[in-house]
């Protein structure tokens, strides 16, 4: 029974985050580059749908902190890594450069794979393979 609620949980949670996305316009590129343009045409309307992010995020660190163990789970899976070293500052880099030129970042991607866009498409095959790239590359590093 457990499993089963674990999946419907990370279903509901999926759908009500791709909604989210969706209501918002973070699955249009345009309106995302938009937002990132802030020398040219600035659409600060984003700023909200960000604004909301670190607020939700923040209550739910803090519901995190304040359990001992999940509702479907043993235990917490929290980062252990803590530190802020060049592979991190790299990645961010990466994706800052990839979310200004493309206008998606993962999850949009992800959920505009449900509208059927090309760009979609396109992005989150390059995105697959930059992920299975960096991992066979760093395969054994470590």
């Amino acid at each position: 029974m457990i499993p089963a609620l674990r999946i419907l949980t990370a279903l509901a949670a999926g759908v009500l985050f791709g909604l989210g996305l969706a209501i918002s316009g973070l699955l249009n590129p345009a309106k995302v580059k938009a937002f990132l343009d802030i020398t040219g045409a600035w659409d600060p309307s984003l700023i909200f749908v960000l604004g909301a992010g670190v607020v939700v995020a923040f209550v739910g660190y803090r519901i995190t902190f304040a359990i001992n163990k999940p509702l479907f789970d043993d235990q917490l899976h929290l980062p252990t890594k803590t530190r802020i070293d060049r592979p991190l500052i790299l990645g961010s880099a990466i994706f800052g450069v990839g979310w200004g030129l493309a206008g998606f970042c993962p999850g949009p991607a992800i959920a505009s794979l449900s509208l059927g866009l090309v760009p979609a498409v396109i992005f989150v095959v390059a995105m697959f393979i930059g992920m299975v790239t960096h991992d066979r590359l760093l395969a054994g590093k470590g």
